[in-house]
């Protein structure tokens, strides 16, 4: 069995929340230098974080695996990327190579960049779906709704929402860039047209992607409380006390204070205001299929409630 053969380093020193794939193995929370190694079990293959105490120990660390698994280290493809304003940025050497400085990287089909903003990550999403939305347009010769938004579903919208809750985003252009992939899908039936885009979305039983991504968040959150997930809830949320008496469901959370656009607007901080307004009966789902249904029924007699503009 192939396994990958590179190190990522992320020089976390400040205090600072960045980019994570939800469910595919990258850690939560971390805030020290770590590297990236893909340390396979043999049920299942995991990518591991593990911390280091300092530069010195990069050497031994890329030794020591080597020879654990009899494979060597691909420098070429190793790299570093400094996090935070006042980041020293250091250079890191291993065997004695210096290795390569980037400001932002593909793992696992989400880039992050050293400034921890999503615009690059959402211009590829818009590219990826926009050629395949023009693939579909240049086939199908008669433009027949059933079988358009099924192709739409399958083929164009999955680039725009892949892991979504990791890389949501939160500022208008970011936003408008991957919402004109389905504008301009939703125009292509010339019956049509004439309609506003809301209008559109409700003839074609669809909705905004931003209500989908509002509502992937409470769905990876749900997964998260039942253990379905890789990543447990305590490891990005705190239950409220449950001698604090408040009004709502057992499962409410605790919301910290955020001082950065960059935490403010991640997953474990934006989510919890939705969740913590869900009713008993929705957070008590016996799955994930059930608490979306709920989630249907929310959004039909609230129908803002999936909104960005929604406040509890």
């Amino acid at each position: 069995m192939s396994m990958p053969k590179q190190i990522r380093i992320w020089d976390l020193r400040v205090s600072v929340n960045y980019f994570r794939v939800l469910e595919i193995g990258m850690a939560f929370g971390l805030v020290k230098l770590v590297y990236l190694c893909p340390s396979y079990q043999h049920t299942q293959g995991l990518y591991k974080f593990h911390e280091i105490a300092g530069r010195h120990q990069l050497h031994s660390i890329s030794g020591h695996w080597a020879r654990s698994w009899q494979m060597s280290f691909n420098i070429s493809k190793c790299k570093v990327m400094h996090l935070g304003r006042r980041n020293v940025g250091f250079q890191y050497c291993m065997n004695g190579q210096l290795l390569e400085e980037v400001t932002s990287y593909e793992d696992l089909g989400i880039i992050m960049t050293s400034h921890l903003k999503v615009a690059e990550q959402c211009q590829e999403a818009y590219r990826k779906a926009n050629r395949m939305l023009g693939l579909v347009k240049r086939t199908i010769v008669y433009p027949d709704p059933v079988v358009l938004v099924r192709l739409n579903k399958s083929l164009a919208r999955p680039h725009l929402e892949y892991c979504s809750p990791a890389w949501s985003p939160h500022y208008q252009k970011d936003k408008a860039l991957l919402e004109i992939v389905q504008y301009h899908f939703t125009r292509l039936f010339p019956e049509q047209r004439s309609l506003n885009y809301i209008d559109r979305l409700k003839k074609l039983n669809l909705r905004t992607l931003k209500e989908r991504r509002n509502r992937a968040d409470l769905v990876e959150l749900y997964k998260m409380s039942r253990g379905i997930t890789w990543v447990p809830l305590q490891k990005l949320f705190t239950l409220a006390p449950q001698h604090v008496p408040t009004r709502g469901h057992s499962w409410k959370l605790v919301k910290s204070h955020s001082s950065t656009d960059a935490r403010r607007f991640f997953f474990s901080v934006r989510v919890i205001n939705r969740w913590n307004s869900l009713s008993q009966e929705a957070v008590g789902a016996s799955s994930v299929n059930v608490f979306k249904n709920q989630l249907d029924r929310i959004r039909n007699s609230r129908m803002g409630f999936f909104m960005d503009s929604w406040s509890a």
